[in-house]
């Protein structure tokens, strides 16, 4: 039962991202299984941390560890289906399955000088593990991220094996089943490729970094900040939840966690306020999925495109660059919910209500690691030594209070934890890989391309369109980091054959495929945030999305304007771009809510969209025209505003 505060439990918050977030449905083993799956997550995180600190093993070995890791723990926590979650009794096959996981993770090293001597000739046996690892990877993805990565990664695979019996532009030579085995698993172009190495790496550590600040009670010390400082302002609740989520993205790569953890805390006091169940359910999700968008830690899917993008570039290179754009959403979000509090009449908290100010500034050094990795990137050191320095200063922050410390138990805790997150990323980069294996090996990747490209008539905004619908229809749930390397191996070259900045492109598919979360009828963050709010879910799917209706256009700027991303721009264009842009989006938002200074006749909601637009479009014509529109639009709700508000009351 939620608690007198209408906030949800531990146990309710648990159930809810086991019904929308299929990462978290795990078993609860106890006894003797209980303690080979604690041991097993503590010496994976004990291998990373070994690795992080002696230098990596050779690519194979090192991923082919990593994922016999995840495979062997996957099996022994994620139940076949879910009507045996429940149970504390691992099935005998997944026992099998297990152990097989471990054969696969330890030929690699058992076997290594053969396998180089012998390369591109298979004997039985290695045949049989490559076959095996194949299906174990598709079976581990199905149980941890769901279906939709499953199926595109299988039917990639049967691409690859009847190519001359494809249509048109998509035939080719096809694969014998041979070679898509050693392809798969012998090679480090499918399974052992790169998703999986950045796994093995980069993410397996920041996933660590954000296991040690839960530990230090930093996630409830962000909603602490988000209220102090937000909560007295008019709809004070709503925004906390914006800014909150914004810097629990920080330590959560997911968008439904980001849901559950500071919705349950955030949605019931925006309802307390007045604010509709699905408007407040849609904020929540807005917020939370936004949380991967922004800097300096942006979820698994950036540390891929740093691999997938090459050229020297760095994360902190892609960090920069999607600061504006990050910062320009949530503004956008923050505009329509100051709207609507305005049209609703909403107030902000009382100050009962507030936290103590003082007692939240003494804390503000738990700000400290995520500052640290901030610096530590700038400075040019390595994301791996990065992430592993942040641990030790979050370890470090920890001891300066009683109630933050981090003791030995809490320290293995957080390896455990850490463990646990990684293994879905694990199986879903290693799915990834398979989809990758198949593009580079058949050339699919231009020949989509190319297909993309004819289709939308070589002209960039319709390409762009098609790309947004595939980011979005592959989102629809997949995890962020699947989807990005699927888009960016197939959409995101047809932008860049149109000469598109590489940066652009790739930032363009990691925006649709992240608010594809939140984009009906598949909105799985949308439908966190309901189950939390109690509200109707399609209907606060659609609230959300149109929140974020800000992640729908700023993509299409910063490609039409890469000087958005700081690429090749002045600051004082810069400055005008961004003020622009901050003008658009708060004529889109007034024109969406219909309200601004008073509330918007449906001539001056038109009048607001089309500005929106203008401003937003990064053209010197479209922003003067724009401007015009928008002080025009001032200037009438100046001159008829009402001596009073016209309030409209919320519907529950």
């Amino acid at each position: 039962m939620p608690t007198k505060d209408g906030t949800l439990s531990q146990e309710e918050q648990q159930e809810l991202l086991e019904k929308f977030d299929p990462e978290a449905a795990t078993r609860k083993l106890t006894g003797i299984m209980g303690w080979i799956v604690f041991f097993g997550l503590l010496a994976f995180s004990l291998f990373q941390l070994y690795t992080a600190i002696f230098g990596v093993f050779t690519a194979q070995i090192q991923r082919s560890i990593h994922l016999g890791f995840a495979l062997a723990l996957i099996f022994l926590l994620f139940p076949m289906r879910k009507k045996t979650l429940r149970k504390n009794k691992v099935a005998w096959y997944d026992i099998i399955l297990s152990l097989l996981g471990i054969a696969v993770g330890a030929y690699w090293p058992l076997f290594i000088d053969d396998l180089v001597n012998r390369v591109g000739r298979l004997t039985e046996m290695d045949y049989s593990i490559g076959l095996i690892a194949i299906l174990l990877v598709l079976e581990a993805t199905r149980r941890t991220v769901g279906l939709p990565i499953t199926i595109i990664a299988t039917v990639f695979m049967i691409y690859a094996l009847f190519g001359p019996y494809m249509p048109g532009f998509l035939a080719h030579r096809g694969l014998d089943l041979d070679t898509l085995v050693q392809t798969m698993f012998f090679t480090t172009e499918g399974i052992l490729g790169t998703p999986l190495s950045v796994s093995a790496t980069f993410i397996f550590l920041f996933l660590l970094f954000g296991a040690f600040l839960v530990k230090t009670g930093v996630g409830q010390y962000f909603n602490d900040l988000a209220v102090s400082f937000a909560g007295k302002r008019v709809g004070g609740p709503a925004k906390v939840a914006i800014f909150s989520s914004a810097l629990q993205g920080t330590i959560s790569g997911s968008s439904v966690a980001n849901v559950v953890t500071s919705g349950s805390f955030t949605i019931p006091m925006m309802k307390k306020l007045g604010y509709r169940k699905e408007f407040a359910g849609g904020v929540e999700a807005a917020a939370s999925t936004g949380g991967q968008l922004m800097p300096p830690i942006m979820g698994a899917a950036a540390f891929l495109m740093v691999e997938f993008i090459g050229g020297g570039i760095t994360y902190w290179d892609i960090a920069k660059a999607a600061t504006i754009p990050a910062l320009l959403y949530f503004a956008g979000i923050w505009i329509m919910v100051h709207f609507e509090a305005k049209r609703v009449g909403l107030r902000g908290l009382t100050d009962e209500e507030l936290p103590d100010r003082s007692e939240v500034l003494r804390k503000i050094y738990l700000l400290l690691p995520i500052l640290a990795v901030i610096i530590l990137m700038v400075s040019g050191m390595s994301i791996m030594r990065a992430a592993l320095w942040s641990i030790l200063i979050t370890i470090l922050v920890s001891l300066f209070r009683k109630d933050t410390r981090i003791g030995f138990k809490d320290a293995i805790d957080a390896l455990v934890d850490g463990a646990r997150t990684a293994l879905s990323v694990a199986a879903a980069t290693a799915a990834a890989g398979i989809i990758v294996g198949v593009v580079t090996k058949t050339g699919l990747g231009l020949k989509l391309a190319n297909g993309l490209l004819d289709l939308a008539g070589g002209v960039l905004i319709p390409t762009l369109m098609l790309t947004m619908v595939a980011a979005l229809i592959l989102g629809m749930g997949s995890p962020t980091t699947a989807n990005y390397v699927i888009t960016s191996t197939i959409a995101a070259p047809a932008i860049i054959l149109l000469g598109v900045p590489d940066l652009s492109a790739h930032l363009f598919v990691f925006y649709f495929g992240i608010i594809a979360d939140i984009t009906p009828p598949v909105a799985l963050a949308a439908f966190a945030a309901a189950g939390v709010s109690g509200g109707e879910p399609l209907r606060t799917g659609v609230n959300s999305a149109k929140l974020a209706i800000a992640a729908f256009i700023i993509p299409y700027m910063f490609v039409l304007s890469p000087e958005l991303l700081m690429i090749d721009t002045t600051w004082y264009y810069l400055v005008w771009v961004v003020f622009t842009a901050v003008a658009g989006m708060m004529a889109i938002g007034a024109g969406v809510i219909g309200y601004w200074l008073r509330k918007l006749t449906a001539v001056e909601r038109i009048i607001g969209l089309v500005a929106g637009i203008l401003l937003i479009y990064p053209e010197g014509m479209s922003d003067i025209i724009g401007l015009g529109l928008f002080i025009g639009l001032v200037i009438l709700q100046l001159v008829f505003k009402r001596n009073k508000p016209n309030l409209e009351q919320p519907a529950n």
